[in-house]
């Protein structure tokens, strides 16, 4: 009997101790179809490969600028790894907030050997930024709602004549100024020379203006999927991926509005402030995460480019539906007739001022 219990209690200490080894990973991202792909092509085989590693989902990333702000000030960084867009990457880069990546030692190497900062080139915005895809903010429209002629130009959404009905913008200035100032005249290339000026922003909130009525404005990308699947909008922005899923998945009656899309890029940072032992973690992670087969298995779960070249020839058909992902794209060509640029660096030195000049704006009544 005695050595029964002595071999029970070395079992319960074992599995004690096995729990008290598993280390929390908290990994930051949007929500939604998004995360489902990070979950399925990064979390779930990672932690399979390193069962001492337990994953923790936060959707925070919308908020991740200000949070990380206070937490840095506070001395207590909770998050290990960050998915953001570009231009808060470089943001919090220039802020000390997040730690310099060296693509060259950090990053795996393609399977041709070829380095990863070769591999990413371009999209290497930041030295702070490991890009995962590229991605469009773009429209989705109710079929049912647009009568015979769908709209094809971005410029539908200020249209309320043609196409009456509530539209889903966001709530922040970031797209919506561009889009305002397209359909308000200004040539594509002195979109942001124009936005620069007080009589640009002027401008952009006057166009804005003639459709406020007639907005809902959405925080989270789950949003205007809901509210087009509900009926409630008759046309919405939201990202490329988000409508992919509501079309391909859920089968709503909803298409896309390729035009104007505008391409930006979601990354991966690591917060400064962490224990040595949490940022040799954090490293690991996103080298395993960011590598050639990691960043085209993700594109098998939703529809954004994955930001390494070797990782394109490798996409191929949807992991449930067995469609082939590629048109699905938004770099496809048939999708990216009228594409628009969005300006990382200027968004990074500008966003806090027009943040505050938008949110105003939107208090007023």
């Amino acid at each position: 009997m005695k050595l029964r219990s002595l071999l029970i209690a070395a079992t319960a200490l074992t599995m004690v101790s096995s729990v008290a080894m598993t280390a929390d990973m908290t990994i930051v991202s949007w929500g939604g179809a998004y995360s489902d792909s990070q979950n399925n092509a990064y979390h779930k085989p990672y932690m399979a490969e390193n069962p001492d590693v337990n994953i923790i989902n936060d959707e925070s990333s919308a908020e991740a600028v200000a949070k990380l702000r206070a937490m840095n000030e506070a001395g207590n960084v909770t998050w290990d790894v960050v998915d953001v867009v570009a231009s808060d990457a470089i943001r919090l880069c220039d802020e000390g907030l997040a730690e310099v990546i060296d693509p060259d030692t950090d990053l795996a190497p393609a399977p041709d050997g070829t380095s990863a900062a070769d591999d990413f080139g371009d999209l290497l915005v930041s030295e702070c930024y490991i890009p995962q895809i590229v991605y469009s903010t773009t429209f989705g429209y109710r079929t049912d709602k647009v009568g015979d002629t769908p709209p094809t130009d971005i410029c539908a959404v200020f249209d309320t004549e043609t196409y009456p009905g509530k539209r889903a913008l966001e709530k922040r200035p970031i797209n919506n100024m561009e889009w305002a100032l397209l359909c308000d005249g200004v040539a594509k290339d002195d979109i942001y020379d124009v936005l620069s000026t007080p009589a640009g922003v002027d401008q952009a909130l006057a166009k804005l203006e003639t459709i406020k009525d007639d907005v809902v404005w959405w925080s989270s990308g789950s949003e205007t999927p809901q509210l087009l699947a509900d009926g409630e909008v008759v046309m919405g922005s939201t990202y490329n991926g988000r409508l992919f899923s509501l079309i391909e998945e859920a089968k709503q009656p909803v298409a896309m509005l390729w035009d104007a899309q505008v391409f930006d890029l979601d990354g991966w940072i690591i917060p400064t402030g962490l224990s040595p032992e949490r940022l040799a973690a954090a490293k690991k992670y996103i080298k395993f995460a960011t590598d050639t087969q990691r960043l085209a298995d993700q594109a098998k779960y939703i529809s954004y480019g994955p930001a390494r070249k070797s990782s394109a020839p490798l996409v191929g058909k949807h992991a449930e539906l067995g469609i082939d992902m590629a048109p699905h794209m938004p770099t496809d060509p048939k999708n990216a007739t009228n594409t628009f640029l969005y300006n990382y660096e200027w968004w990074a030195d500008n966003r806090d001022d027009l943040d505050a000049k938008f949110q105003a704006w939107l208090a007023k009544n």
